[in-house]
């Protein structure tokens, strides 16, 4: 059933609308999001020395790699461990120091053959353009969720209004004027990029808006059971203890999940009896990227473990959404094919804004001649 001239101009101005409110954040996030699939290249660029580091295959142990951090930060707490990966061939650490305030780490590099200390990092590029990208610096997650979902409002609402998809493909008019050139251009660009705006519109609301989700359901699943909090006990008191083997602790982890490909070493309340060493990464040979086992670091017991192949449907498919979005999955060929087309969002984001200033103008400069040619008629 064909839709009415009603309801297109309905969506033309609903589609319009949503451009025009979201779009500069849009393009921001987008813009963002397109250059941060080289997080990893950018930091090594900005970080020349680094990149000239050598790769020991396999690296240094990870006891080795967190004695060296405890020898030149006496006193300080080590938070996280990133292993070397493809593209980065050191060690990477942060590590809160004595008497710094409680929101401050130092990034801090080390070598992968020696475990040998290099020193803080001098640059954060990458890390700070996945900050833009994933939280606008210092906003929560949700707003970039739901630019997510206005995306696929603009998607929807896009196809409908251009219904001649597959004629649109080709057209051009490069010496018609400049809404006409741009409108082609917004349109091409929507066309051929389709499937992939899809994508990265889906898993990016995804991202940002499911957990928002699932926090107001255990919210209203547990607001009926006061009684339930009121009687969870208090955490035990720490004590200090001797620690296991971080490199033993992986290797059980290995033994919990396997196929776990470790990242990140997160390590929470050390040399205490309350100690934890979370192992996060990706499992080998499956996309899934959400993997990770919790383990007692003074008994080397595996307290809790995720691994998306076996729980559930709803945890494959969140496991899923990540690498999906930023593309880390398939090798540098792929990182440039998300650049390439992660561009063009942030293109339709510019382009439907001048178009949609253009049209006003227009309508402007139409208007004012009509005034023109009524007080011209009335002098007559």
């Amino acid at each position: 059933m064909p839709t009415s001239q009603r309801t297109l101009n309905r969506l033309f101005v609903l589609h319009s609308w949503a451009g025009i409110v979201t779009g500069l954040l849009m393009f921001i996030v987008c813009f963002s999001g397109a250059v941060v699939v080289f997080k990893n290249e950018i930091d090594l660029w900005a970080n020349p020395s680094l990149a000239g580091l050598p790769r020991s295959e396999p690296p240094a142990p990870l006891d080795t790699v967190l004695a060296q951090l405890q020898a030149r930060y006496p006193g300080a707490t080590v938070e996280t461990i990133a292993l070397p990966d493809d593209v980065n061939p050191n060690y990477f650490a942060h590590v809160r120091e004595r008497g710094a305030p409680a929101s401050q780490r130092t990034k801090v590099a080390l070598r992968s053959d020696t475990g040998a200390v290099v020193g803080p990092v001098d640059s954060q590029l990458g890390q700070y353009l996945r900050m833009l990208h994933v939280f606008l610096f210092f906003g929560p997650r949700w707003i970039v969720g739901f630019l997510g979902a206005a995306m696929l409002v603009l998607i929807g609402t896009g196809i409908v209004i251009h219904r001649k998809i597959i004629a649109e493909l080709f057209t051009q008019r490069w010496g018609r004027s400049f809404r006409v050139m741009m409108s082609d251009l917004h349109k091409s660009a929507g066309i051929w990029g389709l499937g992939f705006h899809i994508l990265i519109a889906a898993t990016g609301a995804w991202l940002g808006l499911a957990p928002l989700f699932e926090q107001g359901t255990k919210y209203v699943m547990t607001s009926g059971a006061p009684a339930a909090s009121a009687a969870r006990k208090p955490p035990p008191t720490a004590e200090p203890a001797p620690m296991q083997s971080l490199d033993a602790l992986y290797q059980s982890a290995q033994q919990a999940v396997p196929g776990l490909q470790a990242r990140y070493v997160s390590l929470r309340r050390w040399g205490t009896t309350a100690a934890e060493a979370s192992f996060t990464g990706a499992l080998a040979g499956h996309l899934a990227s959400t993997a990770r086992v919790d383990m007692n670091a003074a008994t080397g017991d595996a307290k809790k473990t995720l691994d998306p192949r076996t729980a559930g449907f709803w945890s494959l498919v969140n496991g899923l959404m990540e690498p999906l979005h930023f593309g880390d999955f398939g090798g540098l060929a792929l990182k440039w094919l998300y650049f390439i087309l992660g561009m063009t969002p942030a293109f339709l984001s510019i382009s439907g804004t001048l178009i949609w200033l253009d049209s006003r103008q227009q309508r402007r400069r139409e208007a004012q001649q009509q005034r023109a040619g009524v007080q011209g008629g009335l002098r007559a």
